[in-house]
């Protein structure tokens, strides 16, 4: 099979190229390589074989249908492609509604005008469903907590699109979900939760459980933005992939479905535990600042994965714990990634 990567030299995109190449099948990444770390992402894959790389943005219509028009036999799509972090589209919200919805429907209108047909598999976010200011949160042991949600967030949950990245990635995901029953694409769209793992170049804006990560091996300080007892379900980059694949393998059912897909109730870590966590692996005490709450932003936010478990057979397979330590272990060993990157 032959896949076209939207975004494929950012975080998630590199490892699905990477795994599709493992796998033998044929990878094209379309990439503006503007994100941190995206150069040397790519750098990485073309080690690994052969990538066809096509640099272009997906904000501009005329490069997304090139890039259909000439490969008429790709047989599936990643949408990694698009602006990721809430403050950014605050302090921007022009270049975060182009990149997000403007992109996302320049890829549809691609797709539905070029002929080609393709399975679309779209990230989204847990970030539609709004600060959920209206959720009873309590304290329990030192972190948040839903009080009436032990299943977390279903996909039932009403939309509540919060902040102008909110907006713009609500629009995408509602795009990609009409254009399925409107035009009849195979598209599934997945609204994501806090995924971390190799090849993660986290800023501050985004990418928390990484970016606090690589400050803990360059052993600086860290800036928590609230107080800290914020919970999220964590979701390693791998479980992730595997997500995919079972949407792949059961496409014909799933066409057109939307699934929250996060580490669920039992993959959760609060801010402060991953700070405890990452002095216990570096072994070292992390000097930790504090700022105001951001826009948007969640006291508690766990998906509930029963509906990706029931229709997708999947599962989340590492431990929060476990996947800390594996990306805290990359991060060691690849230090001076980081300091190409910034």
């Amino acid at each position: 099979m032959k896949a076209l990567i939207f975004g494929g030299a950012g975080f998630i995109g590199c490892n699905i190229a990477r795994r599709l190449l493992e796998h033998g099948d044929d990878v094209v990444v379309f990439d503006n390589l503007s994100r941190k770390g995206s150069r040397s992402n790519l750098a990485w894959l073309q080690a690994a074989g052969h990538v066809e790389f096509i640099e272009g943005d997906i904000r501009q219509f005329g490069q997304v249908l090139e890039a259909f028009r000439r490969h008429r036999d790709t047989g599936v799509v990643y949408h990694m492609a698009g602006q990721v972090a809430v403050t950014s589209s605050v302090l921007d919200p022009r270049e975060d509604f182009e990149c997000n919805t403007v992109g996302t429907f320049n890829i549809l209108e691609a797709i539905r005008t070029s002929g080609v047909c393709p399975v679309l598999l779209f990230a989204s976010t847990n970030k539609v469903y709004g600060g959920m200011e209206h959720v009873e949160v309590v304290e329990r042991d030192g972190r948040y907590a839903y009080r009436n949600l032990p299943d977390g967030v279903s996909e039932e949950f009403p939309l509540d699109f919060h902040s102008p990245y909110g907006c713009s990635k609500g629009s995408a995901d509602q795009y990609v979900r009409d254009y399925a029953r409107i035009y009849g694409l195979k598209s599934v769209v997945f609204r994501q939760s806090c995924i971390y793992g190799y090849r993660q170049f986290g800023i501050e804006d985004q990418g928390w459980v990484a970016w606090f990560t690589v400050r803990a091996v360059q052993k600086l300080p860290i800036t928590i933005y609230g107080d800290g007892k914020q919970v999220r379900d964590m979701l390693f980059i791998d479980d992730l992939l595997d997500a995919y694949e079972k949407a792949l393998e059961h496409i014909d059912t799933v066409k057109g479905r939307i699934y929250n897909i996060g580490g669920g109730p039992a993959n959760t870590m609060s801010l402060l535990d991953l700070v405890a966590y990452l002095e216990t692996l570096s072994g070292t005490r992390i000097e930790v600042r504090y700022e105001g709450w951001r826009p948007g932003d969640q006291q508690v936010f766990v998906a509930d994965i029963r509906k990706a478990g029931e229709e997708l057979g999947w599962s989340p397979s590492v431990s929060p714990r476990e996947g800390v330590r594996r990306l805290f272990a990359w991060a060691m060993e690849n230090r001076s990634l980081f300091a190409e990157a910034d």
